[in-house]
């Protein structure tokens, strides 16, 4: 997936110069960003702080390593069971 040019910050302040008032299409202009873009991120990050934005990040990120640890011991589980089952 490519990475964005943009951080979590940088996204949740265009969301809140569009809340303040500003139009779209300027804040898309001044920041070289196509609209769906803008609104893709406002349906993601709408209503977030930035400290909330980098909490969500740290939950996907713990989120990606259990669901890891999970497949690799779920693989070890069946590769024993596949083992014992031979012996038998």
């Amino acid at each position: 997936m490519r990475k964005s040019k943009f951080t979590e910050t940088q996204i949740v302040g265009m969301i809140k110069e569009a809340e303040s008032g500003v139009p779209v299409p300027e804040i898309c202009r001044k920041h070289g960003v196509g609209q769906s873009t803008f609104y893709k991120w406002r349906s993601k990050y709408g209503g977030m702080e930035a400290s909330d934005v980098k909490r969500l990040k740290e939950l996907e990120d713990e989120n990606r390593k259990l669901k890891d640890m999970f497949a690799t011991l779920s693989l070890k589980h069946s590769m024993l069971e596949e083992i014992i089952s031979k012996k038998l």
